[in-house]
């Protein structure tokens, strides 16, 4: 990766301590303020910005299937289903919209962001996990609050309407899967490819740098000693008047 270096006031610490957090967007009447910065043009790798999108985007995406399942646990419970099913589908929506993007989304964001290995192995365990957890959703069991396939054709026995929409959402969950894969798949690919390790992992463990990663931009702007040679403004040549003998 090529790094410019330019000359600015201040560090880059001090820089990073004056963005203000900017997500999740709440009016602002309302007394809860947002919890997260994020900016991928100003703080993710130009190389890397297409994939942490695409990361977000599938947070979207499952939030959004997590919110239709939740409406076709209801059609599902109308007609004839355990209204069990459309309670824990409304848990589910409240739990792993938040959840999912503060235990997976953001180590994904901060990993790329600071090159931290300890947020990459923690983005690995817990995607890994909600896959898992996708996949048992995709299948549809009953009882577990999610309209996949095998709970959307028994009710076609019943309801061939309820059972149409509840495909949907069994769809959604498909697609989910899916995309979860290739994102775990890539993710792992460029991580391994850059040389990551477990060894690179504890040492982040035992400097404590996992608490607050430095931003990239922060690792090349901060030097510690001395960063560039000082030179004079005029040079001093032979004469002393600046001109060449």
């Amino acid at each position: 990766m090529a790094v410019g270096f330019s000359y600015r006031s201040g560090s880059a610490t001090a820089e990073m301590s004056e963005k203000e957090n900017n997500f999740s967007p709440l009016p602002s009447y309302i007394l809860l303020k947002p919890c997260f910065y994020q900016n991928f043009s100003d703080e993710i790798p130009i190389e890397h910005q297409v994939l942490v999108k695409r990361i977000y985007r599938l947070w979207m995406f499952y939030c959004t299937t997590l919110g239709v399942n939740l409406v076709t646990c209801l059609a599902w419970w109308i007609s004839g289903g355990s209204g069990a099913n459309f309670g824990l589908a409304f848990v589910w929506l409240l739990l792993f919209t938040s959840c999912s993007y503060v235990c997976w989304f953001r180590p994904a964001y901060k990993a790329f962001r600071a090159d931290s290995s300890f947020n990459f192995m923690a983005f690995f365990f817990i995607f890994g996990a909600q896959f898992v957890l996708t996949v048992i959703q995709a299948i549809g069991f009953s009882g577990w609050g999610a309209c996949g396939w095998l709970a959307a054709i028994t009710m076609f026995k019943t309801s061939v309407g309820a059972a149409v929409v509840m495909l949907l959402p069994a769809i959604m969950f498909s697609l989910s899967v899916v995309m979860m894969a290739l994102m775990i798949l890539k993710v792992h690919k460029i991580y391994r490819g850059a040389g990551g390790s477990f060894q690179k992992v504890q040492t982040e463990w035992n400097t404590g740098i996992w608490q607050n990663p430095p931003s990239r931009e922060a690792q090349y702007n901060n030097f510690s000693g001395n960063s560039l040679p000082e030179y004079p403004p005029v040079p001093s040549y032979p004469g002393g008047r600046g001109q060449w003998p």
